[in-house]
């Protein structure tokens, strides 16, 4: 807000944040972009890489035909239209992690355009454009040595192929920057088109963001920070950046537009560079790489390989599963997860308790362990058994939790860890009933409470009778028979 004279005095003004994203996603192709060497994250450096790769003289690329239809994969499950004929570019530009002193890319001819999607936020579904897809190969990785102030350059990453995925300015929050990259973030992974794993870089987005008074169609100075590698990083990016710029403003500054790196652990952004427009890279077509076509035939080839998209998926568990809204979106917000919950569930009679397992513990223990879903310790048939060795009164609940971790550590069958550890439910009566007249008999007071009309007074007692038999006695049988004893005073 910023106060300013007008004509009834002095006005408020409110302020609006504009926002667009450029989104680089590394392809989960085997090989590069325009040579053969592998893109298999980490390895010693520079051993990921060629003489192509490098740019040394004399090379020619060749394109790699997997990254053309990954590309335009990623157009189709996000609504673009696929354009049949494009070509590759020349951006010029010196930086020592791309030694050849240019990077391959598209520009004025991309290969996917006009694209959109859907996002949903407080209740309210807005659409976001998607201007370009476009393939381009990666650069090196420059490693910083503080203690003697040396920066050394690990080429394996150069030509790793990346698509970058570049939206209108159609947000306005950093709630709707989120809700649209873990959309995005989602298709690309149930597309197999991306791993997405943002802790190696294999996702990364650019921020594009400028501030105006409420109600004004003209866009204020953009500023752009770059390679924000979590969805944490990028939602604070987001509205840190706006506060700083309406600050500005506020105290009669000028945003100045410039490219801007985020620090996470400061939560601030500092300024690196002037912000460079198209003519700065001097972009021309690449002579050495042919135009791309796609024909129907190829289009058509692609199109029938793409799978079931998670809106798609999240509808269709509603509906064949009975499982709410909000079970369904959280599930299918991951393909992995979603991919365990299925196996689970075709195994199962009681699908929703599966659900409930997998958005609580399995939730629970994957945040607290930094896993991903991919790397659940046991299988989705385990779950499933689980869950029937409760309905069947082989377990309680109580027990299950243990069983659950034991599944965790181990990976092992739930009916031989109940076996090997003697976890089964208690449900002989008369073992049962000696143990509800030793708890009646030690806890007198509880006893003349419930005589009273304290009804939690029975509680306390079940309580006391599950701690004696550990969690092992079949709970409608110990309320039963502490009913009929306490019946009997």
């Amino acid at each position: 807000m910023r106060a300013i004279p007008g004509k009834a005095g002095w006005l408020t003004v409110e302020y609006e944040v504009v926002i667009g994203l450029e989104i680089h996603a590394e392809l989960a192709t085997r090989s590069k972009i325009y040579c053969g060497c592998t893109t298999e994250f980490g390895g010693e450096p520079n051993t990921h890489c060629c003489p192509i790769c490098t740019g040394m003289p004399g090379v020619l690329p060749v394109l790699n035909k997997t990254v053309v239809e990954y590309a335009v994969k990623a157009g189709l499950a996000t609504n673009c239209t696929i354009s049949s004929f494009s070509k590759q570019d020349r951006k010029n530009y010196f930086y020592p992690d791309l030694p050849k002193a240019f990077q391959t890319s598209q520009y004025d001819l991309p290969l996917c355009v006009n694209g959109y999607l859907e996002i949903e936020v407080d209740g309210k579904v807005k659409k976001v454009g998607i201007t370009r897809i476009h393939i381009e190969e990666d650069a090196g990785k420059l490693i910083h040595d503080e203690s003697d102030k040396s920066t050394f350059i690990d080429y394996n990453r150069c030509g790793v192929p990346l698509i970058e995925i570049v939206t209108e300015p159609d947000m306005c929050s950093s709630a709707e920057v989120k809700a649209f990259f873990e959309e995005l973030k989602t298709i690309l992974e149930y597309t197999s088109v991306s791993d997405c794993k943002m802790q190696e870089g294999s996702l990364r987005a650019d921020v594009n963001l400028s501030v105006r008074p409420k109600g004004k169609k003209e866009f204020g100075t953009r500023t752009e920070m770059k390679n924000l590698n979590s969805v944490r990083a990028i939602v604070r990016a987001v509205d840190e950046e706006s506060r700083r710029q309406i600050t500005v403003l506020e105290q009669n500054g000028v945003i100045v537009q410039e490219t801007r790196r985020w620090d996470d652990e400061e939560g601030k952004s500092y300024s690196m560079r002037g912000k460079e427009e198209a003519h700065d890279y001097r972009y021309f077509p690449e002579p050495d790489l042919t135009p791309i076509v796609v024909d129907e035939a190829w289009l058509d080839k692609i199109r029938s390989s793409i799978p079931e998209l998670p809106g798609d998926r999240k509808k269709r568990y509603m509906t064949e599963y009975g499982i709410p809204v909000y079970d369904a979106s959280l599930i299918t917000g991951s393909k992995p997860l979603s991919d365990f919950f299925e196996a689970a569930a075709n195994e199962s009679k009681n699908v929703k308790v599966i659900s409930n397992w997998i958005m609580g513990d399995v939730m629970k223990k994957l945040n607290d362990t930094g896993l991903e879903p991919s790397d659940i310790p046991f299988k989705p048939e385990n779950l499933s058994k689980l869950v029937s060795l409760i309905d069947e009164n082989v377990i309680s609940g109580k027990i299950a939790k243990q069983v659950f971790e034991l599944m965790w550590e181990t990976g092992e069958d739930p009916a031989d860890i109940v076996e090997k550890k003697g976890l089964k439910v208690v449900t002989d009566t008369d073992a049962i009933r000696s143990v509800i007249i030793q708890v009646i008999s030690a806890n007198p007071k509880s006893v003349e409470d419930y005589k009273s009309g304290k009804t939690k007074a029975m509680g306390f007692l079940v309580g006391q009778i599950m701690r004696e038999t550990k969690g092992k006695a079949e709970p409608q049988t110990v309320n039963r028979l502490l009913q009929e004893e306490l019946d009997k005073l």
